[in-house]
């Protein structure tokens, strides 16, 4: 492999729930090369995060994905107003991971607050399917993990958002998702995207 930049500083400029950081590095020519980026880890848990990379670590999930499927073949999505969007966006369920919470745990919380539904207990761990890792969401940016987790589902009661949060949950047959894919004009996250996509190129 050719040679990489090496991290030689982390420097926060920024504090909140957002945090910005300027990364140093050192390009292999010997220069110096500086990139702002963004997290929600204080300095020192994303500088051994980062160093952890490097190391080849496996990424820890920050959030889940949730791709919900209910007994009758419809998926779950979301319409949820985004302030950095100033819009509503179409979505799949998701949240973030709490300190020492199961995978489990967060998807049947995030998808009982935000749409009502709730994993299927008659189906114990084979409700859940996630993917084999969690994946960056945003790789030029931030270094939040995202975990996609395919759920079985039910309705269990109506959806609890928190305040501040505008989600409108709805069904959408599988069978539908090309037509949806092709008619839809609100702006939508580029995992549901994806996912909805290849639910409609399987057929």
């Amino acid at each position: 492999m050719s040679s990489i930049p090496t991290l030689t500083g982390i420097q926060q400029v920024s504090d909140g729930w957002i945090k910005k950081y300027v990364l140093t590095y050192t390009l292999p020519d010997g220069s110096a090369y500086e990139y702002e980026s963004v997290s929600r880890k204080p300095l020192e848990a994303y500088r051994q995060e980062l160093e952890g990379n490097a190391a080849g670590a496996q990424p820890k999930a920050d959030a889940v994905c949730i791709v919900p499927q209910t007994p009758d073949g419809k998926l779950v999505l979301i319409r949820e107003f985004r302030y950095p969007l100033n819009s509503w966006c179409i979505a799949f369920p998701a949240g973030l991971v709490d300190a020492g919470e199961t995978l489990a745990a967060c998807v049947d919380r995030e998808l009982r607050e935000e749409t009502g539904y709730a994993l299927r207990g008659d189906l114990g761990e084979a409700a859940l399917n996630p993917l084999p890792q969690a994946g960056f969401s945003s790789t030029g940016l931030t270094d939040e993990t995202v975990h996609v987790v395919f759920a079985q589902v039910q309705k269990a009661h109506d959806a609890q958002p928190e305040p501040g949060e505008f989600i409108e949950p709805f069904e959408l047959a599988i069978e539908d998702v090309p037509r949806f894919l092709s008619t839809n004009e609100t702006p939508i996250g580029t995992r549901a995207q994806l996912v909805l996509e290849a639910f409609a190129r399987r057929r």
